[in-house]
């Protein structure tokens, strides 16, 4: 059963890519699988991770807290109803040492369980040596990423905002958001992010479609797929 996981820099459109691969091929997400597994090791119920309509309590936001690069304890926050029905938040604290080795073996379950897609969180790095994952790499040059951050920021913002100052906005969340990436893998994997070696694909979505990129993706897994049943069949008598 295949696992893909895919790296991206910021805005390279690495996000929207994996959400239509996962159409496609009808794969799962990670992140709620991820939820599940983290609750279980925390000792909670799935009830008492409930994925609120309010965009504190969304999934991401709990995962980006647990897993997050944001200091050597990890704040995670979790969010149930009271018995009058109030939404209440619990704090837990997590040594980041402790929260990374239940990252990894989520991603270590993802693989058994297959037709998951892992979207960063080190997975290609942890699944290296997994014959069942497929790694893909979104990268794009900085003047596009900027370009499509600089759209979303103005999607964001109410108020008026100069071009210079969204550019210059732009290019510090890509700075931050690559340079965390990047150290992540650096620090816990002792592995280069950016390093083509670590792929099977590496893709530059200045030359393609979001639509483009997914096909290609999709259509890798499946001769991937079509390889590993192949090997998988008894030889012949």
């Amino acid at each position: 059963m295949t696992v893909i996981t895919v790296s991206r820099q910021y805005g390279s459109g690495g996000d929207e890519i994996a959400s239509r691969v996962c159409e496609i091929l009808g794969y799962k997400q990670f992140d709620k699988y991820l939820m599940a597994q983290a609750a279980r090791e925390a000792g909670l119920t799935q009830e008492e991770m409930i994925d609120f309509p309010v965009e504190n309590h969304k999934v991401r936001g709990f995962l980006d807290r647990l897993f997050g690069r944001g200091g050597p304890v990890v704040k995670a926050y979790f969010w149930k109803e009271d018995e009058t029905g109030a939404v209440v938040s619990e704090e837990r604290e997590y040594l980041e040492e402790a929260a990374i080795p239940l990252a990894q073996n989520a991603i270590r379950s993802a693989c058994q369980e297959g037709k998951m897609l892992i979207l960063g969180r080190g997975g290609q790095a942890v699944l290296q040596d997994e014959p069942c994952a497929l790694h893909v790499r979104i990268e794009a040059p900085m003047e596009k990423r900027i370009q499509t951050i600089k759209q979303q920021l103005r999607q964001t913002k109410e108020e008026f905002h100069a071009d210079i100052d969204l550019r210059r906005e732009a290019q510090d969340l890509i700075q931050t958001r690559d340079e965390a990436s990047r150290d992540y893998l650096q620090e816990y994997y002792h592995v280069d992010w950016a390093d083509p070696s670590l792929y099977h694909l590496v893709l530059n979505t200045s030359k393609l479609t979001i639509e483009e990129a997914a096909q290609m993706i999709a259509s890798l897994v499946r001769i991937f797929e079509a390889e590993h049943r192949a090997d998988a069949q008894p030889a012949a008598a």
